[in-house]
C-alpha cells in the first residue's frame, strides 16, 4: 500500500510540474499538443492509481463471518496485546507485512535465530523504557500526594487516607479477613473491583501484596481507607497481567468488613 501511495504522490507532482510547463509553453518552446497529451496521460495514470488505492482500502475491510478473516483478526489481536504489554503502541505495518510475505515465499532476510534475538533485544529495551516512565510518574504522584491534607505516609512509604473510621479490632498476620475493594492505576483506570462484582473477597492477611498486608494490620474492622501503594510494595518489576504494568503505583479503596 505504501508503494502505491508514493507512486500516486509522485504522479500528482509530475502532473503539477507539467501544468507549470504548459503555462510557460511559449518560453520553453514546447508544443501545446504534446503538453496536452502528457497531461491527459498523467491524469489517466493518476486515476488508475487512485482506483488501485481504493481497492487496497477495500481489501483492508474485515469480514468476521469469513473463517480465515476471523482467524487472522484474532491472531492480530493477540499480537497487538503482546506488543501493548511491552509498551509498543504502534508499528510500521509495511515492515510487518513484508516480513510475513517473505517468510511465506522462503525469501526471509534474517535467520530464525537472528529474528528471535532482534525481538528479544527490542522487547527488553521497550520494557525498560516504559518501566522507567511508569516508575518516574509513580514517584512524582506519591510525592505530590503526600502533601495533601489527610494523607498519612508510613515508614515503608505506604500512604493512606481514612474515609471512615471503624471501631473493631485490628487483624494480625495469621488472620483471614473479608474486604470490599476497588483497585486503580494512577491514571484512574480500574484493574480490579470486588465492588463491581458485588461480592467481597476473603483471604489471609499475608496472602496479598506487601502494601495490603501492612494496611490491613493498621485498619480496624469497619474502616474504609484509600490506600496508595508504591510499586515496591505492590507488583514491582513483574506487573500483573495486561492490566497492571511493571512498576505501577496502585490506588485502592478498601473496606475491612470482618475478621473471619
Amino acid at each position: 500500500m505504501v508503494i502505491f501511495v508514493l507512486k500516486f504522490k509522485n504522479k500528482m507532482k509530475k502532473l503539477l510540474f507539467v501544468v507549470a510547463l504548459f503555462i510557460g509553453v511559449t518560453a520553453f518552446g514546447q508544443k501545446k499538443k504534446d503538453l496536452l497529451d502528457e497531461v491527459a496521460k498523467l491524469k489517466a495514470e493518476a486515476t488508475e492509481l487512485k482506483a488501485q488505492l481504493n481497492q487496497i482500502q477495500k481489501s483492508k475491510e474485515v469480514n468476521l463471518e469469513d473463517e480465515l478473516h476471523k482467524f487472522c483478526y484474532a491472531f492480530g489481536l493477540e499480537i497487538g496485546r503482546n506488543l501493548k504489554t511491552i509498551g509498543i503502541d504502534s508499528i510500521p505495518y509495511n515492515a510487518f507485512e513484508v516480513g510475513i510475505e517473505e517468510v511465506t515465499m522462503g525469501k526471509e532476510r534474517m535467520s530464525q535465530d537472528e529474528a528471535r534475538n532482534v525481538l528479544k533485544n527490542y522487547a527488553k529495551s521497550a520494557q525498560e523504557t516504559r518501566g522507567k516512565k511508569i516508575r518516574e510518574a509513580g514517584e512524582l504522584f506519591l510525592a505530590e500526594n503526600a502533601e495533601r491534607t489527610g494523607v498519612i505516609t508510613t515508614e515503608s512509604g505506604l500512604q493512606y487516607e481514612v474515609l471512615k473510621q471503624g471501631k473493631g479490632v485490628r487483624p494480625i498476620d495469621s488472620d483471614e479477613v473479608k474486604v470490599h475493594y476497588e483497585g486503580k492505576l494512577i491514571n484512574g483506570e480500574i484493574f480490579d473491583s470486588s465492588i463491581e462484582r458485588g461480592e467481597p473477597m476473603t483471604f489471609g492477611v499475608t496472602q496479598v501484596i506487601p502494601g495490603w498486608t501492612e494496611a490491613l494490620q493498621l485498619m480496624q474492622v469497619g474502616s474504609k481507607w484509600k490506600v496508595f501503594i508504591p510499586q515496591d510494595l505492590a507488583y514491582g518489576e513483574r506487573g500483573a497481567g495486561e492490566k497492571v504494568p511493571p512498576y505501577s503505583v496502585l490506588i485502592f479503596e478498601m473496606e475491612l468488613l470482618a475478621i473471619e
